[in-house]
């Protein structure tokens, strides 16, 4: 792979290759863009095929935290780190504490958190390295698990969906397809059972449809015929790229609202597809921005009651994409890309006024 290239692609502004033989770390941080603040995004740990692999994926991810962290209306920026290794295997506090102090090195310049293949302890290992991570347990005065904060920023959005689509933002009688039914979905369908939504769900977990459908009278359908249930939502809580040349002409939902990441499989061509047939799509990093917004919150000093509050404010962020997507007859996942983008450029050119005026007034101090 063309490194220079790749960075230079979606205009990163560093990619740190890390690696510390003794613990046999091997990984990658890539900071996007720090215009809005420091870049924050988990650590994913993942057994890559091949490090153009893994290089591809932290690219990706990071860019895409830029993007979250400015829809949601953070002062944070956009990075993401990948430990090359098997996650059930290769773990162990040596490696963890080791990126730990190459995190530390970078000054603040990208913060850490959890990520697929990392969890809460790992993070406390880190922790003991550095100051830049986040998502810790709460009796270290971190904020614990995030799936209610998530759960709770995905429900206000899709209330926002169906406010577009139908002028009401009640869910009370609609059908409501949730795929993933572990952390999040969990929490997701107790929200929607409380609104009065019918929920069919499915997971490949036995135990977790189990549970919803004893405590919630969720109706449970095998993994594969999610895509083809009749409802008017469906949301996606667990697997990416579940929109697809496959799964659309199954499709009979109004909505889809999920907080899986990356639910389009090919981003330009399935979010024009699901426009074309009149599917109102909730772009997966601004509806599932809960996560981000809750680790955020530990910079500040974590209150619970915070996070939910600003998870609720999604709402209104989706009905700013919708209106950008109407007037500009543009998909939602563009539109969406249009708002923070314009947060970004406009907070860049804050940032240009606010170094010209702290060199003029070096030179008028010199001329005194």
């Amino acid at each position: 792979m063309q490194i220079f290239s790749s960075m230079d692609q979606h205009d990163h502004e560093e990619v740190v290759f890390v690696s510390h033989p003794e613990s046999r770390l091997k990984g990658i941080i890539a900071i996007h863009n720090t215009v809005l603040g420091p870049a924050l995004g988990g650590t994913r740990m993942w057994p890559y095929e091949s490090e153009d692999a893994a290089l591809n994926d932290v690219l990706r991810l990071s860019r895409g935290m830029t993007y979250k962290a400015a829809a949601a209306g953070l002062n944070l920026g956009g990075g993401k780190a990948v430990i090359i290794g098997n996650p059930k295997t290769d773990k162990n506090e040596k490696l963890f504490r080791a990126f730990g102090r190459f995190i530390q090195g970078l000054g603040g310049r990208y913060i850490t958190a959890e990520d697929v293949g990392t969890s809460v302890r790992d993070m406390e290992w880190v922790r003991m390295e550095t100051d830049f991570v986040t998502g810790i347990d709460e009796a270290l005065g971190g904020s614990g698990d995030p799936s209610p904060v998530t759960a709770t920023g995905t429900f206000h959005g899709m209330k926002a969906t169906a406010k577009k689509l139908w002028g009401n933002e009640s869910l009370s009688g609609k059908k409501v397809a949730v795929q993933g039914l572990g952390h999040v979905g969990y929490y997701l369908v107790k929200h929607l059972h409380e609104d009065g939504a019918e929920v069919i769900g499915t997971d490949i977990d036995e135990n977790s449809v189990k549970r919803v459908v004893d405590e919630f009278k969720v109706k449970a359908v095998g993994p594969d015929e999610i895509y083809e249930v009749d409802a008017d939502i469906f949301s996606p809580c667990a697997l990416g790229a579940v929109v697809n040349d496959e799964t659309l002409p199954k499709f009979k939902f109004k909505i889809i609202a999920g907080p899986a990441n990356n639910q389009l499989a090919d981003e330009e061509k399935h979010g024009e597809a699901l426009r074309e047939k009149g599917i109102l799509y909730a772009p997966d990093y601004v509806i599932n921005a809960g996560g981000l917004i809750n680790v955020a919150n530990e910079l500040e000093g974590y209150h619970r009651e915070r996070s939910l509050n600003q998870a609720k404010g999604i709402y209104d962020i989706l009905l700013d994409v919708f209106d950008i997507a109407e007037k500009e007859n543009i998909p939602t996942h563009k539109a969406s890309n249009r708002l923070a983008e314009k947060r970004i450029g406009d907070i860049r050119a804050t940032k240009r006024i606010h170094t010209q005026r702290t060199i003029i007034a070096r030179d008028r101090a010199g001329q005194r």
